[in-house]
């Protein structure tokens, strides 16, 4: 007979009367071992905002598998960063919290010309079922945003994304979810999303981002404003 799971693809599950508690500090410990860095001092950032990895502003951007063969001291020194930081966080996880209900709220943020290199923008996803965050992600994007409120609107589509997967995952499994909202704080992304007036200011964006507005108008997902301070999606955007 099969005991309680403890171990699950590098994750480690305590199974706790009033909830689940996952974490990889088995994994994170094997790593810092593996690299000779179990001594390394922590540090609160993973990556420092002032570092330059590429020759100047004028160079192109490369992937890191280009770095493998001809990389630098800086940018071992930001590899290493990354896993200073890890090593003061072994403590932590994620904790979820029995009878939380399946309300899911989605909150989606993105910055504008962050990258000081490409001028691209940065965006993140997280997805909160209760209390418990269940997904999250943060990307670079392809194009690049005229105006913030580009930015916001671009990714808050992809929030719509996330939150109808969310609810067909749950009708798979015999619930039903009729209210997500989307958290967005940048008030003219919302305002296009519910009525996407055509004015010189917004009429470039490409029409396929107007699913947002769709999905809006047929009550599948809801948009709605929510204090920067307050948006939990904004630290994704952050080194």
């Amino acid at each position: 007979m099969m005991g309680e799971l403890n171990f699950l693809l590098g994750l480690q599950i305590k199974q706790m009367e009033d909830g689940i508690f996952f974490n990889q500090s088995k994994y994170i410990k094997e790593m810092l071992k593996k690299f000779g860095l179990e001594d390394s001092k922590p540090t609160k950032m993973p990556m420092s905002t002032k570092i330059k990895l590429t020759r100047d502003d004028k160079a192109d951007s490369m992937d890191s598998f280009k770095y493998r063969e001809n990389h630098k001291t800086a940018h071992l020194e930001a590899v290493k960063r990354i896993f200073r930081h890890v090593r003061g966080t072994t403590h932590l996880g994620l904790w979820y919290l029995k009878g939380t209900g399946v309300e899911t709220i989605v909150y989606a943020n993105s910055d504008h010309v962050g990258d000081y290199v490409d001028r691209k923008i940065t965006s993140g996803i997280c997805t909160f079922m209760g209390c418990c965050l269940t997904s999250w992600t943060a990307k670079k994007q392809m194009a690049l945003a005229i105006s913030m409120t580009e930015a916001e609107h671009v990714f808050a589509r992809k929030a719509c994304q996330q939150a109808l997967w969310m609810k067909q995952a749950l009708i798979d499994n015999d619930l039903r979810l009729d209210d997500v909202s989307i958290m967005c704080d940048n008030k003219g992304a919302i305002d296009l999303s519910k009525k996407p007036v055509q004015h010189s200011r917004t009429k470039y964006i490409e029409i396929r981002h107007h699913f947002l507005y769709y999905n809006v108008q047929k009550g599948n997902i809801f948009i709605e404003n929510v204090a920067s301070e307050d948006n939990i999606a904004d630290i994704l955007t952050k080194p």
